[in-house]
């Protein structure tokens, strides 16, 4: 039974992750196909590339709230102890995480995953959620490198988790932190090159 509640869990946060609101987004406002400009992923950054900063916000929202929404969802919907509940949560947060890089309807090319990493940990723990949030910022403003900044809140996230206490989630975000630098690898060899866009910056 057990096992069964932590699949369905995984299975739940990947179909709520793989929807791909940026493309849809995009589709209805009758824009460019995403995943022919830009870096061709689906996320609100590529979405801004197309000069809508509305869809590009309205992106970024909902793919955190999907991740949220995942989390929430499968705590909600898992029987039996409190501690099967949070395991469901964080296989949930796992699989959204999972389903947005990797969507099964696009031929597993997605997005980044920053704002589903931001979604999930407001649905698990949301104070790490607002560090997240906080060292984006101050590394955008003193840096002016969005990816620079994703990818330094993002280290960050998994040492605050441990220092309070949350090891188990300490654990899962560092997984979707490696993640993360994985899907930014690019990004950093043009951050080593000095050859990534700023916020911002006109090409």
């Amino acid at each position: 039974m057990m096992i069964g509640i932590y699949i369905a869990a995984l299975v739940i946060g990947y179909l709520f992750g793989s929807i791909p609101f940026g493309l849809i987004l995009t589709k209805i406002a009758g824009t460019q196909d995403l995943r022919s400009i830009g870096s061709g992923n689906i996320g609100a950054t590529n979405v801004l590339r197309t000069g809508r900063k509305g869809l590009a916000a309205a992106t970024l929202l909902l793919d955190a709230l999907k991740g949220t929404a995942a989390v929430i969802l499968t705590a909600y919907l898992a029987t039996g102890t409190d501690a099967i509940a949070a395991n469901a949560a964080m296989l949930a947060a796992l699989g959204a995480f999972l389903g947005h890089l990797f969507p099964v309807w696009l031929k597993f090319k997605g997005g980044k995953g920053v704002a589903v990493y931001i979604g999930v940990l407001i649905g698990l723990f949301w104070p790490a959620a607002v560090v997240f949030c906080l060292m984006w910022l101050a590394t955008a403003f003193t840096s002016r490198y969005s990816s620079l900044s994703a990818l330094v809140a993002s280290f960050i996230t998994p040492i605050f988790l441990w220092w309070f206490g949350h090891a188990a989630l300490a654990s899962l975000f560092a997984v979707l932190t490696l993640l993360l630098f994985w899907m930014h690898r690019e990004n950093i060899k043009r951050l080593q090159a000095g050859t990534e866009g700023k916020i911002g910056e006109k090409k």
